[in-house]
């Protein structure tokens, strides 16, 4: 009965680091699908050094879980007790250190706040300076989601003209309405939405629409979290009871 208990044990502790493993491959394509960047979120919060660092720590976190998955299931097939050991300490850790992120990523959260965004926005943003960073990358945003600002366009009113600008105007042509939405895309009336002329302009703020669009995403990536949690917690325990079990 023993015998028939600890090799219970073994294949679940099998499977719950082949979730672990799962789990960790899932961050790790999402810490480098950010660091990517295809549409330039990071150099939008980039000012922020919390934010600008947390698609790195998921990286990281996504690769260790990756690493220890691997080892778990090898421990736990293998029975080896140095491998379970070495498991379960590291996996204490990340589990810890995961905790520790969540708490910070609570207390933080009004980071990600519309005045935030507004605010960084109305102090860095230098319209259609390509050469710029952070304007390119807004600009970019701006065409992609076929929004402008954070709020809508009233947000550039208080953002000064290029002193090169022959023309005054308060929206950006980012904001302008297109056939296609990039960089591409031909204007519907590029004259009239600078004139002012709303219904050739996009009026909807960039914060509402991307809230939206990633709105189930976040969700999904929370519940993530939960659930890799959890499994660590189980794996620990099993490894604890395995490693225990062995003769």
């Amino acid at each position: 009965m023993e015998g028939d208990c600890l090799s219970c044990m073994k294949y679940l502790m099998f499977l719950f680091n082949f979730f672990i493993f799962l789990g960790g491959a899932c961050l790790l394509g999402l810490g480098i699908w950010v660091i990517v960047d295809p549409t330039g979120f990071r150099e939008i919060v980039a000012a922020n050094p919390l934010l600008f660092t947390g698609a790195y720590i998921m990286l990281a976190m996504g690769a260790m879980l990756f690493l220890l998955g691997f080892l778990g299931c090898c421990g736990a097939i293998r029975e080896n007790k140095c491998l379970l050991l070495f498991f379960f300490m590291f996996i204490l850790l990340i589990f810890l250190a995961e905790l520790s992120a969540a708490i910070l990523a609570f207390i933080f959260r009004e980071n990600l706040t519309r005045e935030f965004f507004t605010k960084e926005l109305k102090k860095h943003y230098q319209r259609n300076n390509d050469t710029d960073v952070f304007s390119s990358t807004w600009n970019s945003v701006m065409i992609t989601f076929a929004c402008c600002g954070v709020n809508g366009p009233e947000d550039f009113e208080a953002i000064p003209h290029l002193p090169y600008s022959s023309i005054e105007k308060t929206t950006p042509e980012a904001c302008c309405q297109r056939e296609l939405q990039s960089r591409e895309g031909m204007f519907v009336n590029k004259e009239a939405c600078l004139a002012g002329i709303e219904r050739f302009q996009n009026r909807q703020g960039c914060y509402t629409v991307i809230l939206n669009s990633f709105e189930t995403y976040v969700y999904l990536a929370g519940a993530l979290a939960i659930g890799v949690l959890a499994i660590e917690l189980f794996a620990m325990i099993f490894a604890m009871c395995l490693f225990r079990g062995i003769q």
